[in-house]
């Protein structure tokens, strides 16, 4: 079952991704985090397969929240900034 970790401060936003993302497929376990630091307390608990984190928020900033996971993952990491896109 793939795991999914939504962080977004934006409560709205949140719900819709995870609404979007668990009615596309019943087999996708998705969370949600409030903030940066409520993700990466997440990521220390669990393995996602893809995690969907907004840059700007109170807390710790999406880019945070990388730098943090780079730090705390060994092996193989894939992150994609679409900022530029």
């Amino acid at each position: 079952m793939p795991k999914i970790l939504v962080i977004e401060d934006e409560a709205s936003i949140r719900r819709v991704l995870v609404k979007i993302l668990s009615e596309e497929n019943n087999t996708y376990q998705v969370d949600e985090a409030e903030d940066g630091l409520a993700g990466i307390e997440k990521i220390k608990k669990e393995d996602y397969d893809l995690v969907l984190c907004d840059i700007k928020m109170p807390k710790m900033d999406g880019v945070e929240v990388l730098e943090a996971d780079k730090k705390n993952k060994t092996g193989n990491y894939n992150c994609h900034d679409f900022r530029s896109w």
